[in-house]
């Protein structure tokens, strides 16, 4: 529960910001970078700067004019860019910007020569797990004057004070993201012996976010004739499509795998799944999981990059050996073998995720390091 301190902490005005996010998908990164905005919006004037005809200027243009946020595009067809260079410099100084939240990593080259010599607090936002290292002598240009990096969990920090270089006066804070779909009950207890057990996977159909995996681990499951559906909630990649239908196509129980697409009412899926699969290559911090885990459904992951951090934090779910196909195969037979003699959702995880993943925290943390 918050101190007093910190509730009027939460309420105190900060000077103009703008939250760059210059990504043409529409996936977590782009979602939280919206929901950033409507945090902070009765907190201060809100700029969001975007890719023109982006699928994120596209989907919340509408909606922000409700809300306390202007919403700018950029024309750009490279990441360097003297477009984005002149055009954020321009709408930072119409606006009055004194605070800098960016989301991505492509654009910083630019987004440096538009920054020059302004006054700025300067925040990037991380959200994946990177690999390559940013410490050459460009990069230590690029970011030495960023003013805070903020990680979205602790392997994330991890992560950037290894890849990232930092500035004379850069710190690192980790700030817990705040769930978009906390659910407002708690479902009836049920088990699923009597019907097929549902399955949900729930982001972008891409390389690294586990679609194939879960669907090749769900063969344990048609071989022991157990009726079950999964359903993938989420847009695929044009340029994975190919090979993602190839193999779709091959697998014997492909009448089981329903594709529903992308989905502005993912609450809905949350409420009818039994267990939430995401055996991904490696994430951030993913707020699909920790969604699923708020609802109270057995989740399934593999162990590595944040997960074992959840599990350390208390949450129960079922991990299974990193990119272990087999191990992942054993791990959805106990998840069932759960579900199927206790009662669902997982009161526990509902309690916790309502204690860390809360807006009020999250706006604090943020409003704590603005101008």
């Amino acid at each position: 529960m918050l101190t007093n301190s910190k509730s009027e902490n939460s309420h105190r005005t900060v000077s103009n910001t703008a939250i760059i996010c210059l990504s043409p998908y529409y996936g977590g990164m782009e979602m939280d970078a919206f929901r950033i905005a409507k945090l902070l919006c009765k907190n201060t004037n809100i700029t969001l700067i975007v890719k023109k005809n982006s699928l994120l200027e596209k989907q919340y243009k509408t909606k922000a004019k409700n809300l306390n946020i202007q919403v700018e595009s950029i024309d750009f067809f490279k990441t360097v860019s003297l477009s984005i260079i002149f055009r954020v410099r321009k709408i930072i100084n119409k606006n009055n910007i004194k605070n800098v939240i960016y989301f991505g990593a492509s654009e910083l080259k630019s987004l440096y020569f538009s920054f020059l010599g302004l006054k700025i607090n300067l925040l990037i936002r991380h959200g994946t797990t990177k690999t390559r290292s940013k410490k050459d002598f460009l990069h230590r240009l690029i970011y030495s004057k960023v003013n805070f990096h903020i990680a979205i969990c602790e392997h994330l920090a991890k992560n950037v004070k290894k890849i990232i270089p930092f500035g004379k006066n850069t710190q690192l804070n980790i700030i817990y993201s705040s769930l978009r779909n906390m659910p407002s009950g708690i479902q009836n207890p049920q088990v699923c012996k009597d019907r097929p057990i549902s399955l949900l996977h729930l982001a972008r159909i891409t390389d690294g976010k586990g679609q194939i995996d879960a669907i090749e681990a769900c063969h344990v499951l048609y071989e022991m004739k157990k009726k079950f559906t999964l359903r993938l909630v989420g847009d695929v990649n044009p340029d994975y499509e190919e090979e993602f239908f190839t193999f779709l196509n091959k697998i014997p129980y492909k009448e089981s795998i329903i594709l529903e697409g992308f989905s502005s009412d993912v609450a809905r899926f949350y409420r009818n799944s039994d267990i939430f699969i995401f055996p991904s290559k490696g994430e951030g911090l993913s707020n699909s999981f920790i969604e699923a885990l708020s609802y109270g459904l057995a989740c399934i992951s593999y162990k590595n990059t944040s997960f074992p951090e959840l599990s350390d934090l208390g949450f129960d779910f079922f991990m299974a050996e990193d990119q272990d196909i087999d191990s992942l195969k054993s791990t959805i037979l106990s998840t069932v073998n759960y579900i199927e003699s206790n009662p669902v959702p997982i009161i526990k995880n509902i309690t916790l995720s309502k204690k860390l993943f809360y807006e009020e925290r999250e706006l604090h943390d943020f409003i704590n390091i603005l101008m």
